[in-house]
């Protein structure tokens, strides 16, 4: 049975499940909600933690370590339920260990923390993975937070998503769920991108490389939003056509590549942590106006 924490300050107040230590709500001071609620008629997420993989598997069977074994999409963490070690006014911290259940799938020792904190306007989200294990460890992480399109009072107005490196990343396209190799032209301009439904006609629009440490997301006038990511070198912008929100994904890890290795091992940005190493991951959203 899953239970929430509330954390807030006076600025900000933000409920996490120990369902996948994933993101309920992210509500301002003046009452507005900056997260998607989960309506099961678009989309049930709301904000999960991607683990121990990014994307699909061929065939949604994970090869890793000699292993095999069938896992859905995004991995196990976000159907997983945490424990609460603890908790405080702005932050808690919950932890997933190793079961029966995610051996049988995913045959390391590892420790997940993810950790929500709020500090001003901004809230963090971090992840802490550890190899418990006495041997290398290959995983991929991810964020996956869906955030309302339009934003709170912008509706009719142009939304924009902005690089903070004014970069012009190249564009990947899912190909049967997999990443195709084939590299597209970036839609970004300067760094920046106006959104359009059309643009997800084909599911997710994904950056691999280049999208640099950043962005700003934003209603013409109205309300903005700025992320920064820490160690997540990929990233992917997903919504469902017509759909009231936009998914903003940073990722250390991408789904398997059509036609390329079928191993966790052999996927393009897969992590490999050594025995007794820590990795940390975090993304920080900071309410600008």
């Amino acid at each position: 049975m899953s239970s929430t924490v509330r954390i807030a300050n006076q600025f900000l107040t933000v409920d996490i499940s120990s369902l996948g230590a994933e993101m309920q709500s992210l509500t301002s001071s003046d009452g507005r909600s900056w997260v998607w609620n989960g309506d099961a008629a678009f989309w049930t997420g709301r904000s999960p933690i991607l683990f121990p993989m990014v994307g699909k598997a061929p065939n949604d069977t994970l090869k890793v370590g000699g292993h095999s074994a069938p896992m859905a999409q995004h991995g196990f963490a976000r159907r997983s339920d945490f424990t609460l070690v603890s908790s405080s006014e702005t932050i808690c911290r919950y932890e997933l260990a190793p079961s029966q259940a995610t051996k049988a799938v995913y045959p390391f020792d590892f420790l997940l923390a993810v950790i929500h904190s709020l500090e001003g306007r901004t809230l963090t989200v971090a992840a802490e993975v550890t190899n418990r294990d006495d041997c290398p460890m290959p995983f991929g992480l991810g964020f996956h937070t869906a955030f309302l399109w339009p934003l709170p009072g912008a509706r009719g107005k142009p939304h924009t998503v902005t690089l903070d490196n004014g970069a012009e990343p190249a564009l990947v396209r899912l190909d049967g769920g997999l990443i195709s190799p084939k590299r597209l032209a970036s839609p970004f301009k300067a760094g920046s991108l106006v959104l359009d439904y059309s643009m997800f006609e084909q599911d997710a629009m994904i950056f691999p490389e280049g999208a640099g440490p950043g962005l700003r997301y934003e209603a013409e006038g109205g309300p903005a939003m700025h992320f920064s990511f820490e160690n997540l070198p990929n990233l992917a912008l997903w919504t469902k056509p017509g759909a009231p929100f936009l998914c903003i994904e940073p990722w250390h890890g991408t789904a398997a590549e059509n036609g390329g290795p079928d191993d966790l091992e052999g996927r393009p940005y897969t992590k490999l942590l050594g025995a007794g190493e820590t990795a940390r991951f975090s993304f920080s959203t900071e309410i600008l106006a």
